[in-house]
């Protein structure tokens, strides 16, 4: 068996074709989006992706809005701007890129920012309603591996999904998405970790697993039930090079299988324009 790719490039170009008719349907009526971004310090990888950020928003018409703070910056500092961003009629939504220094306190800085801005959707408020089955700006990567397996046809209603890794920017959010009684959701969801003895009793119950550990390598083929689909959430580097949770053999075994690269990273910039345009039609339309 070889696993059928989860191209998430493919699928962000079609929700980019979507949003750039959207972005022009709001400057007809007078309205720009804006997206702002806080960066504080110069971490590469960091830099890096602010950057893809600006370069999506210029593709699409979308005004960027940065500020960049050095490595030495206050709490003080870091909440002026969130100040700034929240009032700032023209950013309809911003985001604080993670990690910041570790002497201050990235948590206190995303209580500051207005809920209405998140463009990251992981203000309380907006996780919140996420729990509660609310509209409102929803975490981009769990939007995005969702997206993703709609486009391909994965079946997600009823299913079993594992979900391995308890993060507030992955597993948590993702779990109660899915659990959601709404179409595209509505699965059976079990959240896992690395302390849990005998992992792969649990990942091969799974009809979706993601990998979101930041662990390389964890899963692999012999802990993955034949034909289901795999989501290779979880990164990190070695160096400049970027290592998945999932051994590429799994291809051998997987029906569906997301790339290392391209597979849900341009999934959650795609879904952070589109939590952008939809601050920005919320700002002219009234809704």
């Amino acid at each position: 068996m070889t696993a059928q790719v989860l191209d998430g490039e493919q699928v962000a170009a079609g929700i980019k074709a979507d949003l750039a008719e959207r972005v022009e349907a709001l400057r007809a009526r007078g309205v720009t989006p804006g997206l702002g971004t806080v960066l504080v310090g110069d971490d590469g990888p960091s830099a890096n992706y602010v950057a893809m950020k600006h370069r999506d928003c210029e593709a699409l018409g979308i005004t960027s809005h940065h500020a960049h703070l050095p490595a030495d910056a206050t709490q003080h500092d870091v909440l002026e701007v969130v100040e700034r961003f929240n009032a700032d009629p023209q950013v309809d939504a911003y985001l604080m890129q993670y990690p910041f220094p570790a002497h201050l306190d990235f948590e206190a800085a995303l209580l500051a920012v207005d809920p209405a801005k998140d463009v990251d959707g992981l203000h309380p408020v907006n996780l919140g309603h996420l729990v509660q089955g609310v509209d409102g700006p929803l975490p981009c990567t769990p939007a995005g591996i969702q997206a993703l397996l709609v486009h391909f046809g994965v079946p997600i209603e009823g299913r079993h999904v594992v979900i391995v890794g308890r993060g507030l920017t992955i597993g948590r959010p993702l779990a109660n998405l899915l659990t959601l009684k709404r179409p595209n959701a509505n699965a059976a969801v079990t959240v896992v970790h690395t302390g849990v003895a005998d992992l792969g009793a649990h990942t091969r119950q799974a009809d979706i697993l993601v990998a979101a550990a930041g662990a390389p390598g964890l899963i692999t083929p012999d802990m993955v039930k034949p034909g289901a689909a795999v989501v290779a959430a979880g990164v990190s580097f070695q160096g400049k090079k970027l290592l998945s949770d999932v051994a590429d053999d799994v291809a051998d075994v997987a029906g569906w299988l997301s790339p290392r690269i391209g597979g849900v990273g341009p999934m959650t910039r795609a879904m952070l324009l589109v939590n952008t345009v939809e601050a920005a039609e919320r700002r002219a339309f009234g809704f």
